[in-house]
């Protein structure tokens, strides 16, 4: 099969070449009127056009990305590496979401519309004639990169790394090049959220078991229901649809409790997390993975709940103030944000997985409400609105201060150990390349044999 493809990719390039010398061969007032639109290269099934390394640097350029110190060569090989994941993705057979990627798509013609007032003039900003096309083009770009990125995730997936090789690396940083931490704060909360009526969540239960029996009963589709109805923001666009891995959750222990009780085709009754009431149908089953679409209804808060919200947090920050009883064990005993709560109100860095958060790197809302806070001071009340609707009273305070320091083993071992762990993956993904450039058919024009490739693209 690989001599097949690399004789195809060999006729492809002949191609090519054999139609540029015909056009050379015209007499010169035609060829000046014919825009010729090399192979720059060829990486496994994926043949890279001159035009390619043009619109790449365009979109790069649209993003407002710094193109100043890229050149053609820098950009032909990152593409050569993009082509050779997703060659490599698809020889391992690993699959993308085709309609996660046309829904992007949407959402990417969608945006580019409303900024440049009509499709016409995206067509026109991007010098393209043909509308479907377009949407052509941007999917099979999107497919290639996601293609790659899975690819990239299955290399470095099982990588673990050891105490003793986070010791070895931190030892062999030179003192002189030890990295500089940034002044860091902890940062304690509790959360009083509204209650809601019986009332309410009986009325958002009949209305998800309403939406059950249609589907269930008369074959209606999950999708266009969780499209029309579900108030979740991140998954409504692609029909509730996301994807749980059962080696790295992402979702609350409840959501997959009942996801994973599940068979392939089934849609659960509904239930209810931190979030609101959900009902889920199980997609497809692929071993460690799930498919699923889910569909999220969050019940109504009254302004009387609101206003029984604000007097318990008013009570409870009053209590603490007075010294009956501390910040942690308030958060202990009334907060209502069960992540947070059974270690004292002290948040987690999503990024990092510690407790400490750099100054530098803060969530901006998250800095505007403490930028003020001294230290162990209590907040005012804040009333808070997540992106899906939902309301509540937080009390913060910052309840401890680190400033900026040389790293120090004992004390960051946590960052040590992700600057260890990235320097590990990379060197897993670049032996990994090395070995595929080897075995993958690859061919660079004559034009960029000259180019400085970090790859050793120009095999011998």
């Amino acid at each position: 099969m690989n001599k097949l493809l690399t004789m195809y990719n060999k006729v492809v390039l002949l191609f090519f070449t054999l139609f540029t010398l015909f056009l050379h061969s015209q007499n010169d007032d035609s060829f000046k009127k014919i825009k010729i639109d090399g192979v720059a290269a060829v990486v496994g099934d994926f043949v890279i056009l001159d035009s390619d390394i043009d619109k790449t640097l365009i979109d790069l350029q649209s993003q407002g990305v710094s193109t100043e110190n890229l050149d053609r060569c820098n950009l032909l090989g990152k593409l050569m590496e993009d082509k050779l994941y997703a060659h490599h993705a698809e020889q391992d057979s690993l699959e993308v979401d085709n309609q996660q990627i046309q829904s992007y798509v949407d959402q990417s013609i969608e945006y580019f519309t409303s900024q440049l007032g009509s499709i016409e003039k995206v067509l026109e900003y991007y010098k393209r004639k043909d509308e479907q096309a377009f949407r052509q083009e941007l999917f099979e770009i999107n497919k290639v990169n996601q293609l790659a990125q899975l690819m990239q995730t299955t290399i470095i997936d099982e990588i673990e790394i050891t105490p003793e090789e986070v010791k070895s690396f931190f030892d062999n940083i030179p003192r002189y090049d030890l990295p500089i931490f940034g002044a860091e704060l902890e940062i304690s909360q509790i959360i009083v959220k509204p209650e809601v009526s019986d009332d309410d969540k009986q009325k958002i239960i009949d209305r998800l078991e309403s939406i059950k029996n249609d589907v269930v009963v008369n074959g209606s589709s999950f999708a266009t229901k969780a499209i029309l109805y579900s108030q979740d923001p991140g998954t409504r666009p692609m029909g509730g649809k996301l994807t749980l891995d059962r080696k790295r959750p992402r979702t609350v222990k409840e959501f997959r409790d009942v996801a994973y009780r599940l068979k392939q085709g089934q849609v659960s009754d509904p239930f209810e997390t931190e979030f609101g009431w959900h009902i889920l149908k199980i997609e497809k089953i692929r071993g460690q993975e799930i498919d699923i679409r889910h569909i999220l209804l969050i019940p109504e808060v009254s302004n009387y709940a609101l206003i029984e919200a604000k007097n318990k947090i008013d009570l409870i920050r009053k209590r603490i103030v007075d010294n009956e009883l501390s910040f942690e064990e308030a958060a202990m005993s009334f907060s209502d944000e069960e992540t947070t709560k059974n270690n004292g109100g002290v948040l987690i860095n999503p990024t990092t997985g510690d407790t400490r958060f750099e100054l530098t790197k803060i969530d901006p809302v998250l800095y505007n409400q403490i930028q003020r806070l001294k230290d162990n001071e209590i907040s005012a009340p804040l009333l808070e609105e997540d992106r899906t609707g939902n309301k509540s009273y937080k009390l913060i305070k910052i309840s401890n201060r680190f400033d900026e320091h040389v790293a120090d083993y004992s004390k960051d071992f946590l960052k040590i150990k992700d600057l260890a762990m990235k320097e590990k993956q990379l060197g897993t993904i670049q032996k990994w390349m090395n070995e595929k450039i080897e075995e993958t058919y690859i061919s660079v024009n004559q034009d960029s044999r000259d180019c400085n490739f970090s790859n050793k693209w120009l095999k011998k």
